[in-house]
């Protein structure tokens, strides 16, 4: 379908290679996570070389909903990005933390309606303290904010949690939540072996959205996208890197 570069931890450009299935399983497990709707205004707020667009680009098309692709400059001027949600009805907004911190800044300058049903966040850790802010300004019913955790070897998102203000009042750290229905994640030894409760191991991502590999760097793919000692099946594995 498309081949996205990241350079990840290593600062080296490489070219995952995502498949139409990975993509359409993404959006079709999402529909068993979020009310999508045709009525729906997204924004696509992010630049096409970073992967959560996938998700801005696809979510709207394959719910009939409307999208509004936001201008470059608008999207670094909190103010001004205020002022388009109100003007365009935009009911799923998706964001970056230090996005969105931003965001609630020009969001106490500018009480104007918006009409957001969902909130999103991806691509970095989420702080509750920042989250908090949203919520005190918000006393009454507000959008459904939902941490995401995601890759771009698994076809942007891997986990789920849904935000609500008990959550963010009891914790500190960002919670990523339970991997999507279409996906398994497996805690892992040196042996590849599952590790128990509080122990530390790596993150491995299984099911239907991995990456085809790394596009012309096949050494990489095979150290990187492993076999399944847990599917007979001949599946395989995405070690992540991340404890």
């Amino acid at each position: 379908a498309y081949v996205m570069y990241t350079s990840g931890s290593t600062g080296l450009p490489k070219g995952v290679e995502i498949t139409h299935r990975g993509v359409i399983t993404l959006m079709d497990t999402a529909a068993g996570d979020f009310d999508f709707v045709e009525t729906d205004v997204w924004t696509m707020f992010h630049s096409y070389a970073f992967d959560f667009s996938v998700w801005e680009l696809w979510g709207p098309f394959l719910s009939g909903a409307r999208l509004v692709i936001v201008d470059r400059g608008l999207a670094r001027d909190p103010d001004a990005f205020v002022e388009l949600l109100a003007a365009e009805g935009v009911t799923v907004l998706n964001q970056t933390p230090s996005a969105f911190y931003q965001l609630i800044d020009a969001r106490r300058r500018n009480t104007v309606g918006l009409p957001l049903r969902y909130i999103v966040f991806g691509g970095e850790a989420l702080g509750f303290e920042q989250v908090r802010r949203w919520f005190d300004d918000h006393p009454a019913d507000t959008a459904q904010l939902v941490n995401m955790y995601g890759i771009t070897e698994t076809t942007v998102h891997v986990s789920y949690r849904p935000l609500d203000r008990a959550l963010v009042a009891d914790g500190e750290a960002s919670l990523i939540g339970r991997p999507l229905h279409s996906l398994a994640i497996h805690i892992l030894d040196d042996r590849l072996h599952p590790v128990p409760p509080g122990v530390v191991g790596e993150m491995y991502v299984t099911g239907g959205q991995l990456a085809q590999g790394y596009l012309g760097r096949a050494g990489l793919s095979s150290t990187r996208f492993v076999a399944n000692p847990f599917d007979p099946n001949g599946t395989r594995m995405y070690r992540t890197g991340d404890l």
